[in-house]
């Protein structure tokens, strides 16, 4: 019986790395594809207010954001204000506001717009009513309220 011996050691080879570009290329377009970029960026501080039954919104794509609260920063005082897109308006601008966002929708998508009011829960109510009211006017009626699940103290 003949043996066979090895000549030489065990030498590694080199890592191939012709593939590893197309491996980054799908990394970046998987997390371009599920990044979701902010429609507008908060001034206002929100703390929503606590609901005991509440139920999700079907198409977030056919929603409007009104946003009310005390500002981020000091520059702007501390009383409440109102956020429409990425500025400070009056509640005057409401209705330019839900004007350019009915534009903005299809024909067909128009009639299914929803305001969503995400107020901090500190707002004083008649502010909040002054906005449904400007609402009301411009045939907003189709009107969300957002807010965060009450949690139990059982599920504690």
């Amino acid at each position: 019986m003949a043996r066979f011996t090895k000549e030489g050691g065990h030498k590694v080879p080199g890592i191939n790395t012709g593939s590893m570009s197309d491996i980054v290329f799908m990394f970046l377009f998987f997390f371009m594809v599920i990044t979701t970029m902010r429609e507008s960026t908060l001034l206002v501080s929100i703390k929503s207010p606590q609901a005991t039954q509440i139920q999700k919104l079907e198409k977030k794509s056919l929603v409007s954001y009104i946003y009310v609260g005390a500002p981020i920063r000091a520059q702007y005082g501390t009383e409440s204000r109102i956020q429409l897109n990425d500025h400070f308006a009056s509640i005057a601008d409401i209705q330019e506001f839900v004007n350019q966002e009915r534009e903005a929708r299809d024909e067909v998508d128009r009639k299914m717009l929803t305001t969503s009011l995400k107020v901090d829960e500190t707002v004083r109510m008649g502010l909040v009513n002054d906005i449904k009211q400007e609402l009301r006017e411009c045939g907003a009626f189709k009107i969300n309220y957002s807010t965060r699940k009450k949690v139990s103290k059982a599920s504690l």
